[in-house]
């Protein structure tokens, strides 16, 4: 059984100016960017889990939109509130629905499913000039078109297993690409050559970069981020995108 949260109580002003304070540092050199919880598909797995939740999608697919829209009336509820009072520079959907080969939906399904719920979640974002940044791992480029329309500004984290190159020649600054890169862990790890990583580097600033509307992003394709030598080329990395990101444009 899921019941709504209540809110009765809830001080969203109070709330949005000590987080404005916690989070906001550097107001000048900082972008607030804030989620109205509007990953359906990730709250729709979480309950269910991916086998029993997919199996659902086909079998009884108008039972799973009654879901999906009582799901978004807590979606709306919140994102009204945080436009209201949070006043945010960027609004964030994070909605993976997409593996490493392909989406977990079929487009069609990714349609009619949900993103005409996506649009009443991102119509008043738009109609208050709000930029959306739009997360999505995994191969998801069949389900941008969709998303691009409904308003979204920035895409993350643009894993190279889409067409990068097709995408960028398709939105060119319609899109913001943020991210399009990762370091697959040599077989010989870890003997890595640094000037090899660092023209990884250079290499997805010249697909990527030309024209704006890129921000890099990215590192060593590994979960264990403490590992020395991880760290270590996630260093040269760093640096080497340091170096282009001040002098890519000049």
């Amino acid at each position: 059984v899921i019941k709504m949260p209540e809110y009765g109580d809830f001080d969203w002003e109070a709330a949005a100016e000590k987080d404005r304070d916690t989070y906001l540092k550097e107001p000048e050199q900082s972008l607030f960017v804030i989620s109205g919880m509007g990953d359906l598909f990730q709250q729709f797995i979480s309950f269910m889990g991916f086998v029993e939740g997919l199996c659902a999608i086909f079998e009884e697919p108008e039972t799973v939109e009654e879901l999906f829209d009582f799901m978004l009336e807590n979606t709306l509820y919140i994102t009204k509130n945080v436009l209201y009072y949070y006043k945010p520079d960027g609004y964030y959907l994070l909605d993976d629905t997409a593996s490493k080969l392909q989406p977990f939906v079929s487009p069609q399904v990714f349609e009619k499913l949900l993103v005409p719920r996506y649009k009443k979640i991102l119509d008043p974002v738009v109609n208050a000039g709000v930029p959306i940044f739009y997360h999505n791992c995994g191969r998801c480029e069949d389900l941008l078109s969709s998303m691009v329309e409904l308003g979204v500004k920035v895409w993350d984290p643009a894993q190279p297993v889409n067409d990068l190159k097709a995408i960028k020649n398709r939105y060119g600054n319609q899109l913001v690409i943020n991210g399009g890169y990762e370091y697959d862990l040599p077989l010989r790890w870890t003997d890595v050559d640094e000037e090899e990583v660092r023209q990884t580097v250079r290499d997805t600033f010249e697909l990527l970069a030309p024209g704006g509307g890129y921000v890099f992003s990215g590192g060593v394709k590994s979960l264990d981020l403490n590992d020395p030598d991880v760290q270590r080329v996630n260093g040269w990395i760093r640096d080497e995108a340091q170096k282009l990101s001040e002098t890519f444009y000049s």
